[in-house]
């Protein structure tokens, strides 16, 4: 089950890949962008309950798609830009195993715990 769900998570990069290819940025901009989501941690400065909260919002797929979705109707190629960087580093983060968080811990995620048991 693992092997199919690294699957589609490498597809939705795929699919990050293809729309950012339409996109009006050279190809520089998309490995220069790619941990900026990850700036959401600082939110664990506030405490896990804030730095959960942050870090989730920022790895969720919804919101990648809403941001996109709304660059898409409102013709804002840079909104476009950050709904495909969002989905690109949250379908990277799930191939390598790092979901969601849990408040528990850091390394407490959707997908089991990071690291070594």
């Amino acid at each position: 089950m693992k092997n199919l769900l690294k699957t589609e998570e490498l597809a939705e990069m795929l699919l990050a890949v293809v729309v950012f290819a339409q996109l009006p940025y050279a190809w520089w901009v998309l490995p220069a962008t790619f941990l900026l989501p990850d700036l959401s941690m600082l939110g664990y400065l506030a405490g896990p309950r804030v730095g959960t909260a942050s870090y989730n919002l920022f790895h969720h797929k919804a919101l990648a798609i809403a941001v996109g979705l709304a660059g898409w109707a409102l013709g804002q190629p840079l909104l476009l830009l950050a709904g495909t960087v969002l989905l690109f580093h949250s379908a990277f983060d799930r191939v390598l195993g790092y979901g969601l968080k849990y408040a528990t811990g850091f390394k407490d995620t959707h997908l089991g715990q990071i690291g070594r048991a």
